[in-house]
């Protein structure tokens, strides 16, 4: 029997604001942070205090919603989400439910079968909870909680069922961090979970329309913990399905270091949580002209900026996208081409993506912590472009540039590694290397034209690679017809 899979995504944004979301204390990072250093009798739940909603996390939701073709709604409603945890000193979540800021939204996502488009339900603020260190050992376990992150604004971007594989799962996360990282709200930093997953999946028999018990996995932290989590969830319910069982409706989490689902709760539905309305909070009403403000400040989104790299630049869809899909990348490529004056595109393009993209997947080094600015790479570049250097040889400079900064020229200098395009000198050397080797000569006499390629490599390796190429080709044409 053949199955279908159907996921919806429910993406936890925190947003990149000054203070939190009903309370003026700072938003610090809460992996670095002495824990509990800013927390108030707000965000820690006290009786009689009152929340008030910050201004600057409405706005960055506005931006994303509008980035995601959502609708902003004109007025939407606070409420309580009643749980008990030991990060959520009061018991419950501030959060929107059935009158969420935005609503309806459209995502295009690229997958090796074209596009996708990814209906977005709705995006809704909400507060962040605590975080909770356990810790286990031969003789303690004991859990301790820091309240820093309690408070922080969220918002939670929700999908319909519309995904249907791992692949269109990952290329919408992707593809949702990088708007987020585009529109200023988010640092897309996973490592610091400031972008959480969490997917409801369910498996039915393909052809059908019906929507199967679906299992909610949490604990998603990365792209890779998503992937192994949907595909280690997918997997059991086909074999429940197989063995002629029921998939409980449940709420799962993921271990990434057994690679398994387990159960945390079963679940119903989402009243389990017993919404209430929020007393203290107002409904939040949002003018046309607040949005159409919100909507003027928009940047560039990453989809268009592929698009503009390909008709600019003659760049290939693959390339475009990579360049485009952070903002970090897509700024660097862009002040390196400012500063690269006459460099084409495509040049610069390939350098990033070939040498420089080589470098960080090797060392693993992050791409913000380039040694190499925009301005020294468009230099390099430029020394390539007028026969300073040749391509080998800017290959190794740059390789010393990743590894320990400085410039071309200090590295060009330090090393000797100027280009040599001397007619003469370049004539003196393809002339050795013919006559230093007749057996070869020979075999190009006789019809082997591969062996020119032979003899060029001969060249260059006397000439310490620091030979013109173009007139080592030229010379030895010249000098192999003759």
């Amino acid at each position: 029997m053949e199955y279908e899979i159907v996921i919806g995504l429910e993406v936890h944004a925190e947003l990149a604001t000054n203070t939190k979301m009903f309370c003026s204390c700072r938003v610090v990072d809460s992996t670095q942070a002495e824990p509990n250093t800013t927390v108030c009798p707000v965000c820690a739940g006290m009786p009689g205090v009152l929340p008030v909603v910050n201004r600057q996390a409405v706005e960055y939701a506005m931006r994303v919603g509008l980035a995601l073709g959502c609708t902003i709604n004109n007025t939407s409603l606070f409420d309580r989400k009643n749980y008990f945890y030991p990060d959520l000193p009061k018991g419950y979540q501030i959060s929107q439910y059935e009158h969420p800021i935005a609503s309806d939204g459209l995502l295009v996502v690229d997958t090796s079968k074209g596009e996708k488009a990814i209906r977005i339900r709705r995006a809704h603020l909400e507060e962040d909870t605590g975080k909770l260190t356990h810790v286990v050992t031969d003789t303690e376990n004991y859990s301790l909680v820091d309240l820093n992150r309690c408070g922080v604004p969220l918002l939670e971007i929700v999908t319909e069922p519309d995904i249907h594989s791992i692949e269109e799962a990952r290329a919408y996360a992707t593809t949702l961090r990088g708007i987020l990282r585009a529109l200023g709200v988010n640092s897309g930093d996973m490592e610091k979970g400031v972008i959480r997953f969490e997917a409801n999946v369910s498996v039915r028999e393909a052809g059908t329309d019906v929507l199967n018990n679906r299992v909610e996995i949490k604990n998603l932290n990365s792209f890779r913990a998503m992937e192994r989590g949907l595909a280690y969830e997918i997997d059991r319910q086909i074999k429940i399905m197989e063995s002629g069982g029921t998939v409980s409706q449940e709420t799962m989490g993921w271990d990434d270091t057994n690679n398994c689902t387990y159960t945390q709760r079963s679940k119903e539905d989402a009243h389990d949580y017993r919404y209430f309305p929020e007393p203290d909070l107002p409904p939040l009403v949002v003018d046309a002209d607040w949005v159409h403000r919100v909507q003027s400040t928009l940047p560039e989104l990453p989809r268009a900026r592929a698009q503009r790299y390909q008709n600019n630049f003659n760049l290939t869809a693959a390339d475009a996208t990579l360049l485009a899909a952070d903002i970090t990348v897509a700024q660097y490529f862009e002040n390196t081409l400012a500063a690269a004056k006459d460099v084409p595109g495509k040049t610069v393009a390939a350098w990033i993506l070939g040498e420089v993209y080589a470098y960080l997947n090797r060392t693993g080094e992050a791409f913000e912590s380039l040694r190499v600015t925009p301005a020294i790479l468009a230099d390099l570049l430029i020394r390539l472009t007028k026969g300073e250097v040749n391509a080998a040889t800017a290959k190794v400079i740059l390789a010393t540039l990743l590894e320990k900064g400085g410039s071309a020229g200090e590295i060009i200098k330090e090393k000797g590694l100027q280009q040599t395009s001397d007619p003469g000198q370049i004539a003196a050397l393809v002339a050795k290397a013919i006559q230093d080797n007749p057996g070869e000569l020979e075999s190009y006499r006789n019809g082997k034209e591969t062996v020119a390629n032979w003899f060029f490599g001969q060249v260059m390796r006397m000439a310490g690679g620091k030979a013109n190429p173009q007139v080592v080709r030229e010379e030895l044409a010249r000098q192999l017809k003759k």
